[in-house]
């Protein structure tokens, strides 16, 4: 973070998903021109880095086991709601493993299986937070066997680690909504050998309904603002007085204006709840 003396990078998390849309990595970056944001270096995308994907997954290969459990048969093997409200693997295919497989095995045979990490009674994966604190749960609460490939395609918890390594990250600032599969990452940090970064979960940003941001709450992308004409330093205000860092009749016009203000300490500890009579 600037503020401390650091560099931003941005990185496009491209990797196939039924969410990812055609045009989608232009979008954003105009968004953020538009907000005033800037980075350091070069745009890092997922989709370039297949081969360093395929390498931790061959370090990784030999704790793993392939699942074909759809997402219907966990929910189904659920017997308890688990922290986090993420769904818990409960080990359905892992008494068929066989001890170490080639990793030619983790991209080959129809259908492709989904590819977890058999975890041991020595991993937790607990973490202290720089935001939320200590975080209580171990990983075998949370997800259990946690997926890290599916075929040939690196799942997200896998390719954030080792692209945080890879481009030096020690800081990580993101939504709450992720400390659920963070001690899952901490075991992927452990086993590839990769120094974690500091992890600070933030909360979301919400509607009036106490649901997270979405459709549902009306159109609130960015170029949506942008094409009505709403100027950029009325939507940054907005923004630093939810983190406690403006006054309610406070104005800024550039991410510029808020790097002195920034502070950690003021940010609410509960969700944001956003309507556009904030802005």
């Amino acid at each position: 973070m600037r503020v401390c003396g650091g560099k931003i990078r941005l990185r496009i998390e491209d990797l196939d998903h039924p969410k990812h849309k055609p045009g989608a990595e232009t979008a954003l970056i105009e968004d953020l021109q538009w907000l005033g944001f800037d980075w350091d270096g070069t745009i890092v995308r997922q989709t370039e880095r297949y081969i360093y994907y395929e390498t931790a997954l061959k370090a990784l290969a030999p704790g793993l086991y392939p699942c074909y459990c759809s997402r219907a048969d966990i929910q189904r093997a659920q017997s308890a709601p688990h922290p986090g409200e993420v769904l818990r693997y409960p080990g359905t295919c892992r008494p068929f493993s066989s001890g170490v497989r080639p990793f030619e095995l983790l991209i080959t045979g129809s259908p492709a299986p989904a590819w977890r990490v058999a975890l041991t009674e020595q991993e937790d994966g607990r973490f202290t937070d720089g935001f939320f604190g200590p975080y209580p749960y171990r990983a075998a609460e949370l997800t259990g066997d946690f997926v890290v490939a599916r075929g040939r395609e690196p799942a997200y918890t896998l390719a954030v680690v080792v692209d945080d390594a890879a481009m030096n990250v020690t800081d990580v600032v993101r939504g709450d909504d992720i400390l659920p599969v963070t001690p899952a990452q901490y075991i992927l940090y452990h086993r590839l050998g990769l120094p974690p970064p500091t992890f600070f979960h933030i909360p979301l940003v919400i509607g009036i309904d106490g649901r997270r941001l979405a459709k549902r709450h009306g159109d609130t992308r960015i170029s949506s603002y942008r094409t009505a004409g709403i100027e950029p330093g009325r939507l940054l205000s907005a923004l630093g007085r939810s983190c406690g860092w403006l006054s309610s009749s406070e104005q800024v016009n550039s991410p510029l204006e808020l790097l002195p203000r920034f502070s950690l300490e003021t940010i609410p500890r509960t969700p944001f709840v956003w309507h556009d009579s904030l802005l």
